[in-house]
């Protein structure tokens, strides 16, 4: 690893500008975490024009501080109201709320920014070393390797996300039809435009993600959320004690390493990673009981993983150019915006946006666990303000932002059609993640799947006789295979149950 560059990145992020940028990420962050429904996706969407008038290695640092930021800030309502501001907080409800009418408030929320900063700080610092390795071996990719990543990408965001595998299917096939929309980039025929110069060129990502994302979220959450706000519960300390901290300490390494591991999976994220630490630990405690009813260890497992989480989705991101989770494609996003393109070269051509991106998270951390005790009586009042009269003014700026990236009324006119898309979604059961990551990785599936045929003379049996693609073919087909040898078992066990009752 080239050590002059890691210190190279320092003194990028130590520049004013992007220390300010980071400030503000971490800062929106949290905030967006706070308001119910909103979440870091749908903020980084709204907020993809603002970063067209920076340099790139600025607009990631705030980007990137929105996404691990909001990972604490969903933690204060959950604790709070329960009522989990972001969906990787659900689980911190169960012993959050808990402990917040024992008079425990300050002891879970100061627990799970002590989790937090341990956590992605873990992360980082395997990133720093890890991230270089991996793009090497990446090194090795070619258009087989590529298209069989991109699929992979697809499916396991399909399988291990949350929700109906059917809809997650049905939202990814849909994305990918979305990313033929256009002029094809092998024959130059046009498909699916109808005729619409607008459509000739494709749909932007983003008019997909602020609608999907900013417009759905906020019809969708306006419809379920009661126009009162619940007076949330006094708090008597605002840290743990000595105890509480060694009682969690565990808990809390524990978590750092399942979340920095289920991070770097596609689809894994910080909601998969709260929810396998949470699991860990209420199966291997003495005591099982006390989850539920105000274990500190169920709400320091759960932050620790998902800030792990959250940082260590960087790596595919931009070390391959996968996105693991659907932040992390509306970033993948703003960096093709901006004219950088994510993957193995990433390091040696853009150093200093490499390592000037994971350094700031470094400082990031620090700032996050610096404002996060005494900003909670800020972000308890946020709270009392009326979804109704939020709504209309992130609206607003929604629809500001699309028009400014191109100056097209057709871009909001798409955001509008996208955001009644999102809604519907949600309404029925569908998730909008798998939709949009299909989106951004249909155009690598298509380009690398075509070049690959091209480079086979036509033989599918050609990924099958390359290492890389070959292994990659194998995990495709675990994927495939492991929801159906599930079912089968799950069948088998009734059947015998049954058999036994009779």
């Amino acid at each position: 690893m080239d050590y002059s560059s890691v210190i190279q990145g320092f003194s990028v992020v130590l520049q004013p500008e992007n220390l300010l940028y980071c400030f503000i990420g971490v800062l929106v962050g949290m905030l967006v975490g706070v308001l119910p429904g909103l979440g870091p996706a749908a903020t980084v969407a709204i907020l993809l024009p603002i970063t067209l008038n920076v340099e790139p290695v600025t607009a990631i640092i705030m980007l990137a501080g929105i996404f691990y930021g909001a990972q604490y800030g969903g933690t204060i309502t959950s604790v709070l109201l329960r009522l989990p501001g972001e969906a990787s907080s659900v689980v911190t409800v169960f012993d959050g709320y808990a402990m917040a009418r024992d008079g425990r408030a300050g002891s879970a929320l100061g627990i799970a920014a002590i989790g937090s900063f341990v956590g992605g700080t873990i992360s980082i610092v395997a990133l720093t070393f890890f991230a270089p390795l991996v793009a090497r071996f990446a090194l090795d990719f070619g258009p087989p390797e590529y298209a069989m990543l991109a699929l992979l990408g697809i499916l396991l965001v399909a399988s291990v996300g949350s929700g109906s595998l059917l809809k997650a299917l049905v939202a990814a096939g849909l994305g990918l039809l979305l990313a033929t929309v256009g002029r094809d980039g092998f024959t130059g025929a046009e498909r699916f435009t109808f005729d619409s110069l607008a459509l000739s060129d494709g749909i932007d990502f983003v008019p997909i993600a602020m609608g999907l994302f900013g417009l759905g979220e906020i019809l969708y959450n306006l419809e379920d959320r009661s126009g009162r706000a619940t007076a949330p519960p006094k708090m008597v300390r605002a840290l743990p004690s000595k105890d509480e901290v060694k009682q969690s300490s565990g808990a809390i390494g524990r978590g750092s390493v399942i979340g920095f591991l289920l991070g770097i999976l596609p689809g894994g994220g910080a909601v998969l990673s709260s929810m396998a630490a949470y699991a860990y630990e209420k199966k291997r405690s003495k005591h099982p009981e006390r989850f539920g009813k105000g274990a500190i260890e169920g709400v320091a497992a759960p932050e620790t993983a998902n800030n792990a989480a959250a940082t260590s989705s960087f790596i595919p991101l931009l070390t391959l150019g996968i996105p693991a989770n659907a932040t992390i494609a509306v970033i993948f996003g703003a960096l093709l915006i901006q004219g950088v393109t994510p993957g193995p070269q990433l390091i040696s051509e853009h150093p200093d946006l490499f390592w000037g991106v994971v350094n700031s998270m470094y400082v990031g951390n620090i700032l996050l666990l610096i404002m996060s005790i005494p900003l909670i009586g800020i972000f308890v009042r946020i709270l009392r303000v009326r979804g109704t009269i939020l709504a209309p003014i992130t609206v607003l700026i929604t629809l500001i932002g699309a028009y400014t990236v191109a100056n097209s009324v057709f871009d909001i006119m798409l955001v509008c059609v996208f955001g009644a898309l999102g809604y519907l979604m949600k309404k029925f059961g569908f998730e909008p993640g798998p939709l949009v990551l299909a989106f951004v990785l249909g155009s690598l599936l298509e380009s690398a799947l075509r070049r690959s045929l091209i480079l086979f003379d036509g033989d599918p049996t050609g990924f099958v006789t390359r290492p890389i693609s070959g292994v990659l073919v194998v995990a495709l087909v675990i994927v495939i295979a492991a929801p159906a040898l599930r079912a089968l078992l799950s069948r088998r066990k009734e059947r015998s149950k049954k058999e036994e009752l009779v």
